[in-house]
């Protein structure tokens, strides 16, 4: 089930991830856009940053993404 959850975010991150982008910024307001710049294959560098501003595990905010 794990893996499906991780595929799900992954997905969203690589296809949507403008509009996602967009909601965390709304959720989370002292993110940036340099904090948000996805790059493929640095997904951990970017769950990292985001980590840092709001104090969130990584699964946190991947099941937060998940439900959006």
């Amino acid at each position: 089930m794990k893996n499906a959850n991780n595929s799900s975010t992954e997905l969203k991150m690589k296809g949507n991830w403008n509009e996602v982008k967009g909601k965390v910024k709304q959720h989370w307001a002292n993110l940036t856009d340099d904090d948000l710049l996805y790059e493929e294959g640095k997904e951990d560098e970017l769950y990292g940053r985001i980590q840092k501003k709001t104090g969130k595990t990584k699964e946190e905010i991947k099941s937060w993404i998940d439900k959006l």
